[in-house]
């Protein structure tokens, strides 16, 4: 029989480095486990969420309300067409961003209340959860630091935008410390690498020798805020979301 599918999600704020770490697990993953690796991202993760992505990234204004729903219509297609598919084939799925984004972002950073836009997402996916998230944390003004290039129209929030995003993934964590891990994006990339490798592997219930198998480094070529593209249905670049 083949394994079980495993939902591992990648979260944190823009300019976290989120892109570029779930490239290179995916990698490693696929070259210590052997299995099928699936590495996607909300939105863009599907044809439909690319289009969804451009338009609230980089159309005309919408409202918060509009924005949520935009998010959430992604993460509904999304979870049907890639996720779902992907994890009754047995696949181990890892997803740059997912509904704790929302939540964060539009819950607490638009202000429209975490409780209703939870309710939202889990509508949306039909009550799907990762097995495990993985939230890189990094204070705003040093994640800021490192963006380069246009902004966005979600980069563009103000400041306390971003502090409000922030508390709210810490504030998730406490409430459920069994699905999440934090690991500090202030950090060099191949040292959060390596961190993340762990608290993957004691999940999955890996060999701890295995952690160091592979280049902790990788060869993921980074974008202009510090992520990057990897092996991955539709192709993750960039920072963006909720």
């Amino acid at each position: 029989m083949s394994a079980p599918g495993y939902f591992i999600a990648i979260e944190g704020g823009d300019g976290a480095g989120k892109s570029t770490q779930m490239a290179r697990l995916a990698a490693w993953l696929r070259e210590v486990t052997g299995r099928e690796v699936v590495a996607t991202r909300e939105p863009g993760g599907t044809e439909l969420g690319q289009t969804l992505r451009n338009a609230v990234m980089h159309g005309e204004h919408v409202d918060p309300r509009t924005e949520a729903l935009l998010y959430a219509t992604d993460r509904a297609h999304h979870v049907a067409s890639v996720v779902r598919p992907a994890l009754e084939r047995g696949a181990i799925v890892i997803s740059d961003r997912y509904l704790d984004s929302s939540i964060a972002y539009q819950g607490h950073g638009r202000e429209l209340g975490a409780e209703e836009v939870e309710r939202l997402s889990l509508w949306a996916t039909d009550g799907l959860l990762p097995d495990l998230t993985v939230l890189l944390d990094l204070a705003p003004d040093a994640a800021r630091a490192r963006m380069t290039g246009e902004l966005d129209r979600i980069e563009q929030a103000d400041p306390e935008f971003f502090e409000r995003t922030r508390d709210a993934y810490l504030e998730r964590v406490d409430l459920d410390p069994g699905r999440y891990v934090v690991v500090s994006a202030d950090a060099d990339i191949a040292s959060i690498q390596m961190e993340t490798r762990g608290h993957v592997a004691r999940a999955l219930e890996l060999d701890p020798d295995l952690i160091a198998r592979g280049d902790a480094d990788g060869e993921a070529d980074g974008d202009a805020d510090g992520d990057a593209s990897g092996e991955a249905h539709g192709a993750p670049h960039g920072e963006a979301e909720p």
